[in-house]
C-alpha cells in the first residue's frame, strides 16, 4: 500500500491511464490506495464516464435452469460473462421493457430490476393468468397488461404490483382498440416518469396510462410517416423516442430515429439514420416483427432475431447527433433463447457484485 502511494505516477497522468482501463478492472484498482481511488473517480467523472451496459441473457430451450448472462460495456468496448451461482429459473425469462427481466408462472411472478440483473424479487402471480403480457416498471410499481389467456374474461386486463406494499392492484383495462394486439410481440412499451406508453408496432397507434391517476389517454399516432411499416417506441433519458423501419416487407430501405416533441401526436423530429451498410448487414430482408430495439440511457441497440451474431449500436450524442457502429454479439448460444435488456451500472454495483463471492466476471473482447 505504502509503495503504491509513493509511486511516481500521479494526478492527470494516472487519470488518463485509468481512462483506458476496462471498467471491471478498475474495481480492484480502487482498493490499492485512497489516491488511486480518487484518481479512478476523477477519470470516470471527467475523462471517460461510465456508460449504461447492455445485458444479454441466454436460456436453454430444453432446460430452463441453464442460463448464461453476458454484459457489453460500451465505454470499454468489451464483453463480460457474468457467472451467478445463486440464480436459477424454472420458466422462460422474458423482457418487454428495456430495463426489466421477469418470469411468470401460475404460482409466482419473479422480476429483476437491478443494473446487472443479478438479484430477483419474488411475488405472487397476478390474478389474471397471462402468457405474453406487457411488463414494465413505472416508478415504484410494476405494470402487467394484456397478454391474457383465451379462457380469461378480460384479455385487456391490467394489474399493478406495488414494490413497497408488495400487493397487486386491479387497474382500468387497456383500450378496446388494442383488443387484437394485447401481446408484447405486437406492442412496444416506453416509460416516461409515471406514465406508460403502449404503441402498436405496425400502425403506431399509441395509448398512455397514468399510473398515478390510473387513467388511459389516446389514441395518439406515433407512426412518423406512411413509409414506416414497423415502429418501436422507447426512451432516451426522459425523452420519448420512435425507431422506425422504412420500406416494406422484404424491402427494408432504412432505419431511422425520431424524438417526440411536445404533446403526443403533435410532432416528431428526426434524430438519425442507420448507415446503409449496417441496414444491409443486420436488417435487410428481415421479416416484420423480427426487429428488436433495446433502449438504454443514450444508447439504442437494434438487432434482427434471425441474425443473432450482429448488433447495431447507436449512441445519441448531446441529444442530436448519432454515432453508429456494428458490434459482434459474443453472447450467442445457438439453440438457446436470447433476451436483451439494459443496466445503468455504477462502480458501487460492480464492487458489490465482485465482493459478494457468488459472482465472477470473465472478460471477452468483441
Amino acid at each position: 500500500m505504502a509503495a503504491a502511494e509513493e509511486a511516481p505516477i500521479h494526478g492527470d497522468i494516472l487519470e488518463a491511464i485509468f481512462s483506458h482501463v476496462p471498467l471491471i478492472h478498475l474495481v480492484p484498482v480502487c482498493l490499492v490506495s485512497n489516491s488511486w481511488k480518487r484518481a479512478v473517480s476523477s477519470s470516470l467523472a471527467h475523462i471517460r464516464p461510465i456508460k449504461p451496459w447492455l445485458i444479454v441473457l441466454t436460456q436453454s430451450s430444453r432446460a430452463s435452469h441453464v442460463t448464461k448472462l453476458h454484459a457489453y460495456d460500451p465505454r470499454s468496448h468489451v464483453w463480460l460473462e457474468i457467472k451467478n451461482r445463486t440464480c436459477q429459473h424454472s420458466s422462460p425469462v422474458r423482457s418487454s421493457h428495456s430495463s426489466l427481466l421477469y418470469t411468470l408462472t401460475p404460482a409466482e411472478f419473479a422480476f429483476s430490476l437491478d443494473a446487472l440483473h443479478l438479484n430477483w424479487h419474488h411475488a405472487p402471480s397476478p390474478r389474471v393468468w397471462r402468457t405474453d403480457p406487457i411488463v414494465a416498471r413505472v416508478g415504484l410499481r410494476v405494470v402487467v397488461a394484456g397478454g391474457a389467456c383465451e379462457f380469461e374474461d378480460d384479455p385487456l386486463a391490467v394489474e399493478m404490483y406495488d414494490l413497497e406494499t408488495r400487493a397487486w392492484e386491479k387497474c382500468p383495462s387497456m383500450p378496446a382498440l388494442l383488443k387484437d394486439s394485447t401481446a408484447s410481440s405486437w406492442l412496444s412499451v416506453a416509460v416516461v416518469g409515471e406514465v406508460m406508453h403502449l404503441t402498436e408496432k405496425h400502425s403506431g397507434v399509441t395509448y398512455s396510462f397514468d399510473t398515478v391517476m390510473k387513467k388511459w389517454k389516446g389514441p395518439f399516432y406515433l407512426r412518423p410517416d406512411e413509409s414506416v411499416f414497423h415502429c418501436v417506441t422507447g426512451t432516451l433519458g426522459e425523452r420519448l423516442m420512435v425507431a422506425g423501419v422504412v420500406g416494406g416487407f422484404g424491402n427494408v430501405r432504412s432505419v431511422k430515429l425520431w424524438e417526440v416533441r411536445g404533446e403526443l401526436g403533435s410532432g416528431m423530429v428526426e434524430v438519425g439514420e442507420m448507415p446503409k451498410e449496417m441496414v444491409r448487414k443486420v436488417i435487410g430482408g428481415s421479416e416484420l416483427g423480427s426487429v428488436e430495439v433495446t433502449w438504454i440511457g443514450d444508447f439504442v441497440y437494434v438487432r434482427n432475431t434471425s441474425i443473432e451474431e450482429e448488433l447495431v449500436v447507436c449512441e445519441v450524442l448531446n441529444g442530436v447527433g448519432c454515432e453508429w457502429r456494428s458490434v459482434r454479439n459474443v453472447a450467442v448460444n445457438h439453440g438457446a433463447r436470447m433476451v436483451l435488456c439494459g443496466g445503468d451500472v455504477c462502480m458501487e454495483d460492480l464492487q458489490r457484485a465482485v465482493m459478494s463471492g457468488t459472482r465472477t466476471f470473465c472478460m471477452k473482447h468483441a
